[in-house]
């Protein structure tokens, strides 16, 4: 079963020519996944692969939309790096939320869109268990001048 899980995943990524990042460490003192009970939190992850730093600016400013969606789909390869590595995908019953963080210009209003990419990405590589709700939020400010960040919460079988 668990290899069966494991496989499967690893072949929606292939034929989707996605590759999981190495695991990011997280930039402070805390831990980058928490589990209560049967509940798995994945704290914020950012557009980084195998220790790059990568889509940095303000959408719009320095950042397209499309950037943006590429950079939302980077973010849920590190969660799921995440969860392969410290909880395991044969262990995981579902997405439950996912809350995403952004810096763009003042008028720009196409955050939606660009979280399309990781809501896609999840929906692609999970299946049904990647279903979920979300929230978006405009901030000022973002470490490493990140121009997006996702954090997310899973249900253990």
């Amino acid at each position: 079963m668990i290899n069966q899980v494991l496989m499967d995943i690893e072949k929606i990524l292939t034929k989707n020519r996605l590759t999981l990042p190495g695991l990011s460490n997280p930039g402070g003192e805390y831990i980058s996944v928490n589990v209560r009970h049967k509940i798995v939190y994945v704290a914020i992850q950012f557009p980084i692969f195998n220790d790059r730093f990568l889509y940095q600016g303000r959408l719009v400013d320095t950042i397209t939309t499309e950037d943006g969606h590429r950079a939302t789909e980077l973010c849920a390869l590190n969660i799921l790096s995440q969860i392969h590595h410290k909880i395991g995908f044969e262990n995981v019953l579902g997405l439950n939320h996912l809350d995403m963080y952004y810096r763009s210009t003042e008028d720009w209003d196409d955050a939606p869109k660009i979280f399309d990419g990781a809501s896609g990405l999840f929906a692609k590589v999970l299946g049904d268990k990647g279903l979920h709700f979300r929230s978006i939020f405009g901030v000022n400010k973002l470490p490493k001048n990140f121009c997006v960040g996702i954090t997310s919460s899973f249900t253990l079988v």
